[in-house]
C-alpha cells in the first residue's frame, strides 16, 4: 500500500486510519512525500521540527523509511511537470504497490493538484500493471479540499468508503505527532473537525466512523 502526500499531514488527515487499517492486516506500507518545508522560507530549527515529525510518523504507521522526493513546498506550480513526473514514476515503480492514496484534483493548494496529476500521469490505465498497481484512489484533505472553489468537476465525490472504528483514536493520536501544523478549535484541522468528518462519513454507510474516497482507476 503507498500513500502520496504532497505535504507530510495529508496522508494522515485523509487515509491515516484506513493506513492504521491495512497495517493491522499486515499490509507493508509505503509512504511517499513530494515536497519539503525549506529554507529561508521556514527557519533551521522548524525544519528540524518537522523532520522529526515525519520520522516519529513514520514509526506510527511501521513505515521504515518514508521516500521524501524533496521538492519545494507551494512551489510546485513553478516546477517542471516532468520532472515531477519523473521522480514519482521512479518512486512508484521501486515500490510496485497494488494500491496507491493521492491527493485530490480539486483541492484548493496548487501543490494537490500538481501531485495529482503527476501521480494519475504517472498511472494511467494502461501502464498501471507494468507498475504493480490495481487500484488509484484519491482522498480529502480538510482545509484544502473542502475550501476549494465550486467550479464544476472539481468537488470532492467519494464512491468508497472504509470504516475505521476501531483505528480512529490512534488517528488522532498520529496527526497530533504533527505539532508545527497542529490547529484548535474552531479551525479545520482540530481534532474535533477530523472527528466529525469521519462520523459523516461513517454515517453514510451506517458505521461509527469512515474514510472516504474516490476511486480514480482500478485495473484487475
Amino acid at each position: 500500500m503507498l500513500a502520496i502526500s504532497a505535504h507530510p499531514d495529508d496522508e494522515t488527515l485523509g487515509c491515516g486510519g484506513t493506513l492504521l487499517k491495512h497495517r493491522a492486516a499486515g499490509n507493508r506500507l509505503h509512504w511517499v512525500i513530494v515536497t519539503s518545508a525549506h529554507r529561508p522560507q521556514w527557519p533551521v530549527a522548524v525544519l528540524r521540527r518537522k523532520a522529526a515529525e515525519v520520522d516519529r510518523v513514520a514509526k506510527a504507521y511501521g513505515v521504515r523509511r518514508p521516500v521524501q522526493l524533496g521538492f519545494p513546498s507551494t512551489q510546485l506550480d513553478v516546477m517542471p511537470a516532468a520532472s515531477l513526473i519523473a521522480a514519482l514514476r521512479q518512486a512508484i515503480g521501486a515500490v510496485r504497490p497494488q494500491v496507491v492514496y493521492v491527493v485530490h484534483h480539486g483541492d484548493v493548494h496548487g501543490d494537490h493538484r500538481a501531485v495529482y496529476e503527476a501521480a494519475t500521469a504517472v498511472l494511467k490505465s494502461f501502464r498501471m500493471a507494468a507498475l504493480g498497481v490495481k487500484r488509484l484512489l484519491s482522498y480529502e484533505t480538510l482545509s484544502s479540499t473542502d475550501a476549494a472553489p465550486p467550479d464544476a468537476g472539481r468537488a470532492f465525490a467519494p464512491n468508497v468508503f472504509t470504516d475505521v472504528t476501531p483505528y480512529m483514536e490512534r488517528k488522532l493520536k498520529v496527526i497530533a505527532l504533527y505539532r508545527s501544523e497542529a490547529q484548535r478549535d474552531p479551525l479545520p484541522r482540530a481534532a474535533s473537525a477530523i472527528r466529525a468528518l469521519a462520523r459523516v462519513r461513517g454515517a453514510a454507510i451506517g458505521v461509527r466512523y469512515a474514510e472516504a474516497f474516490t476511486l480514480i482507476r482500478e485495473v484487475r
